[in-house]
């Protein structure tokens, strides 16, 4: 019997990415220099959101997609937070919406953008969060329900339409490194500096599952989609980078691991429940490399590695619905380069001769519409995502409005100064900025003061001369005469 060598058949075999032209990348944006292992980068539809560097506090640009080529300098930023942006997320039912996080524990909020407030009007923040954030997560279920990740131990849990925490999860003893949702949001998943991967129930804040990873030390954590399986990448006892596949159900022994290489940059997993593939960009690389995930042995297949010269800070991603359909592309990265303040669009595509609408590809994806409200899901609701198809493009808007929570506004007065509307500086650099504002500011009320005091002066003038004028003496004589 000769022998054959093993064949498996796949219709993503042959994926390959490319990156666009010149005229359709984002030139000129100060791409942020923090070392925080983060996107800085968040994709929709309509926008584009990039962190950026800025003299002092925290600021991210907002461009819409379309606008591609050289962005202008002074193209305005979305500014707020006193220090160092971290993370930013886009509301999946809401394209209008975006999250950010900072390191500066004061403000952590959701702006609203539009067409016009990017060119012209000042953006509004509402602010949401209070504590110090790096991580922000939105579950694909639930409407007006972000997860936002606490700086140090605990995630809390908010709900959008209160603008009130409504669920704080105490069980890591260490700084967690990241989080993850299943697909109907009734796990959650999380790697933490203590070297543990948990399964958590989120409502209840209880721990179902929990793993010692000693010889595999977790950083990132997935779950991926509805295969009841988690995909981890960290780095092995030797030092070299790694991926493990576990069961959800059963952390005790990860089912697979595979070292990929011996560089030293953090692994961001991506995977696309829709074709099973998952993709491992590793940062400050320049290479993608892609596999497909499968329910049966060797359970990772290798496919192929898109490869580029220039490293990597950062990758946004495009959800499904904003991805061109006749040019059969299935995932699109918006690649960060700070070097060359570049954002380069990278889109992987299966090679297809026919133009018409390749249904094999493009199964049922997650839309735009959520399928539980904020109350129903912590009442114990699960359900899975409200699907839409994407044979005749997307052109459905979303039919929800948000609506900023109402509070009531606290302060802390101490010695007649209210702390929480007047931050005192933490820096040089603040405490040069607000002495500047205030001498500018007592530059103009001085200004105003001297324009009151003339206006003061000329309307004495003029009552003196309504007093001395003489038809007024003459009245008064002749009013005297009569009586």
């Amino acid at each position: 019997m000769s022998w054959r060598p093993t064949y498996r058949s796949s219709k993503f075999r042959n994926v390959y990415g490319k990156v666009a032209n010149r005229e359709h990348c984002f030139e000129g944006i100060p791409i942020t220099k923090n070392v925080h292992d983060n996107h800085f980068c968040a994709v929709n539809s309509k926008f584009l959101a990039i962190v950026t560097e800025s003299a002092g506090g925290g600021s991210f640009i907002v461009i819409p997609v379309a606008q591609a080529g050289r962005i202008d300098p002074h193209h305005p930023k979305v500014c707020g937070h006193q220090g160092n942006v971290l993370d930013i997320k886009w509301n999946p039912f809401h394209e209008n919406i975006i999250a950010s996080c900072s390191e500066d524990s004061s403000v952590s909020g959701i702006t609203e953008i539009n067409i016009q407030s990017i060119y012209r009007a000042p953006f509004r923040i509402y602010d949401i969060l209070c504590t110090a954030g790096h991580l922000i997560q939105y579950k694909y279920t639930v409407k007006y329900t972000s997860y936002p990740l606490h700086f140090l131990l605990q995630i809390l849990i908010w709900n959008l339409e209160i603008g009130e925490p409504v669920k704080m999860i105490d069980c890591h003893s260490d700084v967690i490194l990241c989080m993850s949702f299943n697909t109907e949001g009734s796990l959650l998943a999380t790697s933490c500096k203590d070297k543990k991967l948990r399964v958590i129930e989120p409502r209840t804040g209880q721990v179902l599952q929990e793993a010692n990873c000693k010889n595999h030390k977790v950083n990132r954590v997935v779950f991926l989609g509805n295969m009841k399986r988690l995909l981890t990448t960290g780095v092995s006892r030797w030092n070299t980078r790694q991926i493990a596949l576990w069961d959800q159900e059963d952390l005790s022994i990860p089912i697979k691991e595979e070292e990929i290489d011996g560089l030293s940059g953090l692994l961001f997993p991506f995977y696309d429940a829709d074709t099973h593939m998952l993709y491992l960009a590793g940062k400050g690389d320049g290479n993608i490399r892609y596999y497909e995930v499968t329910t049966e042995k060797p359970y990772l297949q290798y496919l192929m590695e898109f490869r580029s010269p220039a490293p990597q800070k950062g990758l946004g991603v495009m959800p499904k619905h904003g991805l061109d359909v006749g040019a059969c592309e299935v995932f699109r990265f918006y690649k960060l380069v700070t070097l060359k303040g570049l954002i380069e669009p990278i889109s992987m595509i299966v090679p297809r001769r026919s133009e018409t609408y390749q249904e094999d590809i493009y199964p049922m994806t997650p839309g735009t519409e959520p399928s539980l409200s904020a109350e129903e899901w912590l009442s114990g609701i699960n359900r899975g995502p409200v699907l839409m198809s994407l044979k005749e493009g997307y052109s459905r808007p979303s039919k929800l409005v948000f609506k900023a929570p109402v509070k009531e506004k606290k302060s802390v007065v101490v010695n007649g100064i209210d702390l929480l509307e007047n931050v005192p500086p933490r820096t040089e650099n603040e405490l040069l900025r607000m002495f500047f504002r205030q001498q500018d500011e007592l530059r103009r009320l001085k200004d105003e003061l001297a324009q009151k005091d003339i206006k003061i002066r000329q309307l004495e003038l003029e009552l003196n001369n309504l007093r001395n004028s003489p038809n007024i003496n003459n009245n008064n004589n002749n009013d005297e005469d009569s009586m």
